[in-house]
């Protein structure tokens, strides 16, 4: 188990989903967090869960599309819990549909979420970063930042975040800042795109998890634990790296190729 008992993490989306999951995780391993959420009901009651728990934390309440209001929550947070050795670009969001019906305001939305926030959170926290010489970043990204599965916009802004992570490990490896992305696939979690997809159909998870390799759809937790791993010393040589969190997506669409095959010999 990675050692985080010397962090001081800032989670964005943190009060909920995946990022719930991952304050959760760094805290159980020492470190102390900053829950940062748009809610900020839910910012509040994940960081007093942590804080019932015996750990440091702190709820912080920002749209992370606004520079200001981010680089107010990264003083708040130092303020509170002490320098950042670790910054978590979780926030994100998706309206799903398809380039002939996306809107330019959809575009806009999507855009401004998954990729401008995490920018900006970039740009808060690099700079107190690199005047300590030390640090490291986590982005979520995704799947879909490498292969298209649909959801254009979002599709388009998790492979800028891609490319951002390696501009961050490029430029800031000097002042010993480290840059990783983790990709999820599917993530079963309690998100609005989830529930309508649940109203729809309830089986929709278990229709997924054949197109996985390891035959199950990700919880919260798997990739909670490899955007501790990439956080930690642990990953101390490891930066400029995309983790696939996917269950072996990426890997090959077994589905599609034994269908083929069992159709070619037919």
């Amino acid at each position: 188990m990675p050692d985080h008992r010397q962090t001081v993490a800032l989670v964005t989306g943190g009060g909920r989903g995946i990022g719930h999951a991952i304050v959760r995780q760094l805290a159980r391993e020492g470190a102390a967090v900053a829950v940062l959420d748009l809610d900020g009901a839910v910012a509040e009651g994940a960081a007093a869960e942590l804080k019932a728990a015996g750990h440091r934390a702190v709820a912080l309440t920002a749209d992370i599309t606004d520079p200001t209001a981010v680089e107010a929550a990264v003083a708040a947070a130092e303020a509170a819990l002490g320098p950042l050795t670790l910054l978590v670009n979780n926030a994100g969001f998706t309206d799903a549909g398809d380039l002939v019906g996306l809107s330019l305001d959809s575009w806009r939305r999507e855009t401004a979420i998954n990729l401008d926030g995490p920018y900006h959170c970039l740009r808060a926290v690099l700079p107190r970063m690199a005047a300590r010489g030390a640090g490291a970043v986590v982005n979520i990204a995704s799947v879909n930042g490498v292969r298209f599965f649909g959801n254009p916009a979002y599709s388009a802004a998790k492979a800028g975040v891609i490319n951002l992570t390696l501009a961050v490990a490029s430029e800031y490896g000097r002042h010993g800042i480290r840059c990783n992305a983790v990709l999820p696939g599917s993530v079963r979690t309690a998100n609005r795109s989830w529930e309508i997809r649940l109203e729809k159909d309830p089986r929709v998870f278990d229709k997924l998890a054949r197109w996985y390799p390891l035959g199950r759809v990700a919880e919260p937790e798997d990739i909670a634990r490899a955007v501790s791993f990439l956080g930690s010393a642990d990953a101390a040589y490891i930066t400029g790296a995309s983790l696939p969190v996917d269950g072996g997506l990426l890997a090959g669409m077994n589905v599609m190729i034994e269908e083929f095959i069992l159709e070619s010999k037919d």
